[in-house]
Formats: C-alpha cells, structure tokens, sequence
C-alpha cells in the first residue's frame, strides 16, 4: 500500500483553543459516561414507545418500513486517486454516512466506514443494505486516517474494522472519548480518542530507506499535515440498549490543504413532540422548541467550512426513531433541520448522507432528497448547486 510509505505522529495542537470556555464539562455524567446537556434533548422512554409502535403498526396492518425496491438511487463504480500527491479537495459518498475524502496535499480520510451487508451484532439479522456497497475495502487505494462519530452499529462496523486493519494497517482511528477501548480489544492500537473542542496535529512522514533514500513513489511529498477536531453533536453511544451514553459521539472537523471539512456524523437538532405526527412541525405550533446550541457555537468558533457532509434522512415519523430495536427520539435530523446546521455550522458547500443504505425509519426511500430540495427553496437558497446529494460511489470535486 501506497500509505506504508508514511508514519504517522498525532499530537495534541499548539495553537490556542478557541472552545467556548462555558459548559465544556456539561455533558459528562455524574458517576460515568455522557449525556446531551440541551433542552433540546429529551430522554427516551423505550417502553412507552415501543407501546406506540406496535399500536401503530396494528391500526395501520402495514409492515413497517418503506419499499425498498422501487427507488432510482444509482451505485457507481468510485473514482478514487492512486496517486499520493492530489491537488483536488474530493468527497465521494460509500453509503449511508461513509464518506471518503481526498484532501489537496494528499491526506486520505475515510468516515463511519461500514461495508457490511447488515449494521447489526451479527450478519442473519439487523437492517440490512437495499444498495450495494460501491467497492471493497481493498480496492481503496490509500486510507491514512479513519474518524468514527460514534459507536452505533450502523457507523462502527467489526467487519470493516477488521478489513481496514488487513489492507490498511497504518491507517490511524480518530475516535471520541471511551471508544478507544473497543479498538484496544479489537487489537487496534493507533487509535486517538478525543473530548469536544480537542483538537490533535497529525503529520505524516515520508519514510526513508536502508539507503537514505525516500520510500514510495516520485509523486510523493515528504510531509503530509492535517489537524482533526472533535465537536459536538446531539446524539447517543453504545452497542447495546442498555449501554446508551458509556462512549462519548461527536460530528469532526478535519483541515488539510488549506480546506477545511465538516463531518456532521448522526445527529439530532430538535425533540420534535408526539403531538407533531401529521403535522408542520415546523408550523406557527411548534416554533419556539428548543434547538440544539452546539451548531451555531461550531461555526461561531470553528465555521467556516469549505464543505459539510451533513445527515439527511432516518426521521420519520417524527416523534420516534427506530435504531436497532431500541427507539430513541430527538437523535436524527430531516432535511429541513440538516439545513439549518448546514447554515449555522457556516458551511460554504455540502452533500447528504444517512439515507439510501439501510432502513431505520419510515419515510419514503426517495424523499430526503425531495425534501433538502424544498428546504433549500424554503430558506431562499439555490436548490442545486450547493447542498446537494450524489450517487452512491460518486465524489464530487470541490
């Protein structure tokens, strides 16, 4: 592999912070583990929504789940640049919430990879893929770091893990704050875990033969920078249903090149109330909820970004969503609230994810896309040509 031709160096940054000072500790729970600090959250009650599912799905008599075999989302071949040298700023979409990116200056950064065909604890059961993965691990031709948002099934895959290690064993985890451990037991080593606001260097260097001279091909560039930050989000972490909170989650910042992306990861923005199911609910009704605070501190302290890759989908109904058999409410965002993190982090560009791989929720397969059209339009921005979607497979030059 091109990138054995580097080792990496992680280290935390020398600038100075410029982290909001109030409220970084927040979301720390007392005794262990995280929680979301924002009124704008609202613990689940399992029981009582479970009771509501199954209410709903006998008064209905309707399976649960959209149709799955009547969509236009095209799979494509990726593109992907063998070269360690690259002047181009490209993201190409793998699937649901993987992306990876191509940064100019040669830094290769894969996000939430999850190649398997179920986001499950074991491959005969679970949610499973109605797209196909557009490649394989191997056929990725350079993955010097790879981020995970959290440690749910659907963006933390054993499998794909286990596949990077194989073709990629220098590839480097960035992780947030008790994942780390996962990989230790996984017999992954380099591995950063990470708190909100925390931001680390990470320098690859080109390394030298028995003969002094440089590894790798004449494309390549002696040093490669990058500095990853972990940010705040609205979301839960663990594996289990009983275990939600014991792993901190986080959305990314990555710069390199001389641009600077945005990972949303999963993320919710509003508790959107029962009360909300048929209708606007962002309606005259419902427009003093809460929202969360930490997109609008992102992009006063971190913003702007040259792109976001931002969630779109898993959202209906409103008032729960349905992840691994455990319901949890106000975790996920539609498109109408994408685009207002879209707005608050400062994003100059942006592309969806978190659709058109597995089913979690309800809503048509085709509507997120639909739906970020008409939220860009409601917002007086251009509906093409700057939050956009793509193909499964395709990246997009920026």
């Amino acid at each position: 592999m091109l990138a054995e031709a580097y080792s990496a160096a992680v280290s935390p940054t020398t600038s100075p912070s410029s982290a909001p000072e109030e409220g970084q500790k927040d979301h720390h729970r007392k005794g262990g583990g995280f929680r979301n600090p924002w009124p704008s959250w609202k613990d689940p009650s399992p029981v009582k929504i479970a009771t509501s599912m199954l209410a709903q799905r006998i008064a209905t008599k309707k399976y649960w789940g959209p149709d799955t075999k009547n969509h236009t989302i095209e799979v494509r071949k990726p593109s992907l640049s063998a070269e360690r040298v690259t002047n181009e700023f490209r993201a190409t979409w793998l699937g649901h919430a993987c992306y990876y990116v191509e940064f100019p200056g040669g830094l290769r950064v894969l996000f939430d990879p999850v190649f398997s065909e179920r986001c499950s604890p074991v491959q005969w059961m679970g949610p499973k893929r109605y797209t196909k993965a557009p490649c394989k691990i191997e056929e990725i031709p350079i993955i010097d770091a790879v981020c995970i948002s959290h440690v749910h099934y659907d963006h933390l895959d054993y499998p794909t893990i286990m596949q990077i290690k194989k073709h990629h064993p220098n590839a480097h985890f960035f992780v947030p704050l008790n994942a780390k451990e996962w990989f230790t037991a996984s017999g992954i080593d380099n591995c950063t875990e990470m708190e909100w606001w925390e931001e680390h260097d990470f320098v690859l260097e080109k390394k030298e033969t028995d003969k002094g001279e440089s590894a790798g091909n004449d494309d390549s560039t002696p040093q490669i920078n990058g500095k990853f930050g972990l940010l705040p989000c609205q979301h839960q972490g663990g594996r289990h249903t009983h275990d939600q909170g014991w792993a901190l989650w986080g959305s990314w910042s990555i710069e390199s090149g001389g641009k600077k992306l945005y990972f949303a990861g999963d993320t919710g923005y509003r508790a959107v109330p029962r009360e909300s199911d048929g209708l606007d609910d962002y309606g005259e009704q419902f427009k003093d909820l809460p929202v969360c605070p930490a997109f609008k501190k992102i992009g006063a302290h971190r913003g702007p970004f040259d792109l976001g890759l931002i969630p779109i989908g898993a959202y209906n109904p409103r008032w729960y969503v349905k992840v691994y058999g455990s319901p949890f409410l106000p975790m996920h965002v539609d498109p109408r609230d994408a685009v207002n993190i879209f707005l608050e982090v400062k994003c100059k560009k942006a592309l969806g994810m978190h659709w058109g791989t597995f089913v979690l929720t309800e809503e048509p397969v085709m509507e997120p896309p639909q739906k970020l059209r008409e939220a860009m339009k409601a917002k007086g921005l251009p509906e093409e040509g700057v939050f956009d979607v793509v193909a499964i497979g395709e990246g997009r030059v920026f």
